[in-house]
């Protein structure tokens, strides 16, 4: 079993419904054992073309026997399930599932990149990284000095996805 993590995000109608049906959805992908989930961080839309409704953010913490790339189409396919529509770059969506880290992998294509880029940048990745990884070292990648960091007053902190998506 290899270690992935996955950011998720949603801001388009039942927040926490989107994102307990895709934590769902991620517990049932075969070899995959849901490890460990973030709280829920609310964010303002990052580089979007319209105005748009925050959103919530979560990361999540798996054991997988899936490749990073069977992994990344299992998460195409979540999305897909539960109504996600790409139609503008960076557009408002009912869920989105970012492969971050994958143990061992560094992976550069056209339609994988691993760790995913920009995530250092992002506060929204940031924050609920850090609390699956206090340490701040996930899946071999040292994170803390990462820039994204300095954004801490754009996230806030809504409490434990527990609490919030049971």
């Amino acid at each position: 079993m290899s270690r992935a993590v996955l950011g998720l995000g949603t801001n388009l109608g039942d927040r926490a419904e989107n994102l307990r049906a895709a934590l769902g959805a991620l517990g049932r992908l075969p070899g995959t054992r849901v490890e460990a989930v973030s709280s829920v961080w609310q964010t303002a839309p990052f580089d979007v073309p319209d105005k748009q409704q925050d959103y919530w953010n979560i990361c999540v913490s798996l054991e997988t026997t899936l490749s990073p790339h069977a992994l990344l189409g299992a998460c195409l396919g979540v999305e897909a399930a539960l109504g996600r529509v790409r139609r503008t770059y960076h557009g408002a969506r009912v869920i989105d599932l970012d492969l971050l880290l994958y143990d061992g992998a560094a992976v550069q294509e056209k339609e994988l990149t691993v760790p995913h880029p920009g995530m250092l940048e992002r506060a929204f990745v940031l924050f609920p990284l850090s609390e699956l990884f206090p340490e701040r070292i996930a899946c071999g990648l040292d994170f803390h000095n990462a820039p994204g960091f300095a954004d801490g007053g754009s996230v806030l902190r809504l409490g434990p996805a527990k609490d919030l998506l049971s």
